[in-house]
């Protein structure tokens, strides 16, 4: 009876990771789909290029800062509702672009869309880590996959229907079927119940006990993962971000690469590998994380990002090197987006899993706000050079303070909650 049930239950939360993944390959275009509607939008009405993106910042603000508001609903009343309300306002936020004629209305849309495709995010995330206590860094690897090469699919359905109808038809019908996918899908998401994964043996250190959000703050451990993260989105996003821009002040960006039989612009095979490596590194090292540990798997993932931003700043210039090692460094940063989440299901349990990954979560946010200041580099020193230094060097320390600070500092941790959880019983009895 108990395997029926440990087998029941094991079909139970695959489907429940297939249902979160389809979630987020609806909500991916809302980021990655974006820069397909710019021009369109710039060349209708007229509007500056830097005032309808930042249409694109608030969107990324409230997506990631109200992540953990947002989980405490999970966390309270379920995984259903919030997604449903989410998926609600993503469907509502695209059809609201389909017809603003002014940027107040893309701003408010933009709002919208951040709030509901957050909700979307932090909730498959979270309910990834609780049916996952075994698996995590692989469940958050491929839920967080589906969000990071979700829109691989429509690129091309979206700019032909952009050429051939226009942008407002391509937000409306895609807009609708964003969010009409995601509410049926919402009905049938459920978290575990207590117990119901008591028998997933995992292979990785977990916490002995669960810690609310306001008892997380309080730890070291939070805020050196906290600091990591930052350091980590910061310095990929340096590198990553101004890839354009990049390859152009390179003047390889129109340069024809031939790889693997295929012949592209340096630029387009370039951002082509972006979104195929983007997804394809969460759920991998999410697995080799499960195997040999979360830390080591860190240390070794940012070492290789260091070295690869500091390459592509040196070889850049030849535009197969350029095509390669942007590949190498997308692939050895879009892992935080599992990593992270994992350690924080581990360290800080699976009852409160949903609100804690997104407070980590906000790191992204905070990351996002030092990206700017590339501009400013290249500007004071002329180049690119000073931008990707730093960058490597943020990776770098990241790396060391897996192994030297983070390891050390989760065992200790590790070691108190099970001193506290061996304490409950007896505080109880008394």
């Amino acid at each position: 009876m108990g395997t029926a049930v440990t087998s029941s239950m094991n079909k139970t939360r695959w489907l429940q990771l297939v249902f979160g993944v389809i979630c987020m390959c609806m909500i991916a275009n809302m980021q990655y789909g974006w820069t397909f509607f710019v021009g369109p939008m710039q060349e209708r009405h007229g509007w500056d290029r830097a005032a309808i993106q930042v249409a694109f910042s608030i969107f990324i603000v409230t997506e990631t800062w109200l992540v953990p508001i947002e989980g405490w609903f999970v966390d309270k009343y379920g995984p259903r509702i919030v997604v449903l309300v989410g998926g609600l306002l993503c469907g509502l936020a695209w059809v609201l672009n389909s017809y603003a004629t002014s940027l107040t209305t893309l701003y408010v849309a933009a709002a919208l869309g951040g709030i509901g495709a957050g909700a979307v995010y932090g909730t498959c995330v979270g309910n990834s880590l609780k049916w996952f206590p075994d698996k995590r860094g692989l469940a958050a690897g491929i839920t967080a996959a589906g969000f990071g090469a979700g829109s691989a699919l429509t690129v091309i359905p979206i700019q032909a229907v952009i050429k051939n109808q226009g942008y407002e038809a391509a937000f409306l019908y895609f807009g609708l079927v964003q969010g009409v996918v995601i509410t049926v899908i919402a009905l049938f998401l459920i978290a575990p119940k207590k117990g119901d994964v008591a028998a997933m043996v995992a292979r990785v250190a977990q916490s002995a006990r669960d810690f609310a959000p306001k008892e997380m703050l309080t730890t070291p451990l939070f805020w050196v993962m906290y600091a990591m993260f930052v350091m980590m989105a910061a310095g990929g996003l340096m590198a990553t971000a101004q890839l354009g821009p990049i390859a152009k002040d390179f003047q390889i960006a129109d340069v024809p690469v031939s790889l693997i039989g295929i012949t592209l612009p340096a630029l387009t095979f370039a951002a082509a590998i972006d979104r195929v490596l983007n997804g394809l590194t969460r759920p991998f090292f999410g697995w080799v994380s499960d195997q040999i540990g979360r830390e080591n798997t860190m240390f070794i993932a940012f070492a290789i990002e260091g070295v690869g931003i500091y390459a592509l700043s040196v070889l850049g210039h030849n535009p197969v090197m350029f095509v390669i090692l942007t590949g190498l460094v997308f692939f050895a940063w879009g892992e935080i987006y599992s990593l992270f989440p994992a350690m924080c299901g581990d360290a800080f349990g699976s009852k409160f899993a949903t609100t804690n990954a997104g407070l980590l979560y906000t790191a992204k946010g905070t990351a996002a706000i030092i990206v700017p200041f590339t501009s400013i580099i290249t500007t004071m020193t002329g180049s690119w050079h000073a931008v990707f230094v730093a960058a490597a060097a943020l990776n770098i320390i990241a790396a060391v303070m897996a192994i030297v600070v983070l390891k050390p500092l989760r065992h200790a941790h590790s070691k108190r909650a099970a001193e506290t959880a061996q304490r409950a019983p007896i505080v109880a009895a008394e």
